[in-house]
């Protein structure tokens, strides 16, 4: 890739991290260029990987060279440059490394749009300073302790090498099940030490967040609080349901009307449709991403793209009758670009 396209690529990667958020950060990017996957970033946050450089697809030349473009593109935008830490989720806190060389620095610096308030920039600055969780992985396949020689349901990095919890001295603590917003934070504000719980999904390729573990007496006193104000509770996730479905609605709008001006010869209908099935919350399909959410070109095509794979195609009983998936995609391409011409026409 010329360096030339790897800026623009670059601009735009982060003009949507902008867009959604009022600041850009080296994460925002490479995860946007799909060097990154945010499991890769996740593994890396948790201290399970010396350098995040070794989790990407690209080498350290090229994420350095990223960084000097992101900084150009910021600074000539006029953005604000804060050096943040990035510390690991491991109980020695380390500093977490972006490549194996020195010059850290161009990786840690958040960029902040002049528009953002001195409240929002101390907040954020604030939020961004704070020690992360502790994070401790519930494993998918045997492992053993590097203290004791044993197992156990849980693990826990230190110095790079997974720990039980008894050998990480937080075998005391139990487990609060995810589920409970309420309860899992009272009791993460009750307890002196807790650590959060993370579960690999295969099918999904992210970490999820499973549970808390907190003190057993840090979970009483969070279930006592939880029952004095559970009416309250109730009234408000009401109105927050009501709120989040109009946001749905009018996010749904704005992408069938983007939809339909990048596709005209796509039926309205049609294009309600897929802004409907892409824009689903908590789906996780490309509608619910940053880029679709800033109603980005490319991201409403892969939108349409797929409904055109699952509706106008055979793909998915190729699917059910064994057919590669990529194998799959490779003998319906003809047929979707087909598809797509077609929706461009007026």
């Amino acid at each position: 890739m010329s360096k030339p396209n790897l800026a623009r690529r670059v601009a735009e990667a982060a003009e949507i991290a902008l867009a959604n958020r009022k600041y850009v950060t080296f994460i925002d990017v490479v995860t946007g260029l799909r060097w990154l996957h945010s499991r890769h970033v996740d593994t890396w946050r948790q201290g399970r990987a010396a350098t995040l450089a070794e989790l990407a697809a690209v080498d350290e030349d090229r994420l350095r060279t990223t960084a000097a473009l992101l900084r150009d593109w910021a600074q000539a935008k006029g953005l604000r440059p804060v050096e943040t830490p990035y510390l690991a989720g491991t109980r020695d806190r380390r500093e977490l490394r972006f490549t194996s060389r020195d010059g850290q620095e161009a990786f840690r610096v958040h960029w902040l749009s002049p528009d953002l308030s001195e409240a929002r920039v101390r907040r954020l600055t604030e939020a961004q300073s704070k020690a992360p969780d502790l994070v401790a992985v519930s494993p998918l396949d045997a492992w053993t302790c590097a203290g004791c020689g044993d197992t156990g349901p849980y693990l826990i990095m230190e110095e790079e090498r997974p720990h039980c919890l008894t050998c990480a001295d937080l075998d005391h603590l139990v487990l609060l099940p995810a589920g409970n917003a309420a309860l899992s934070r009272r009791a993460k504000q009750e307890s002196g030490l807790s650590t959060v719980v993370v579960r690999f999904n295969r099918r999904r390729k992210v970490y999820q967040r499973i549970g808390l573990l907190v003190e057993q007496e840090a979970l009483d006193a969070a279930e006592e609080r939880c029952l004095a104000d559970e009416e309250v509770r109730l009234r408000r996730r009401e109105r927050d349901q009501v709120r989040r479905a109009e946001q749905d609605v009018e996010f749904q709008a704005r992408m069938a009307a983007e939809i339909a001006r990048l596709f005209p010869g796509c039926p309205e209908g049609r294009a309600k449709e897929i802004a409907e099935h892409a824009g689903q919350r908590g789906s996780g399909r490309v509608g619910r991403t940053a880029a679709a959410k800033a109603l980005d070109e490319n991201a409403i095509t892969l939108a349409v793209i797929a409904s055109i794979r699952h509706l106008d195609t055979d793909y998915d009983r190729m699917l059910m009758s064994g057919v590669p998936r990529m194998e799959a995609r490779e003998l319906i391409k003809e047929r979707i670009e087909a598809k797509l011409a077609e929706f461009r026409l007026r």
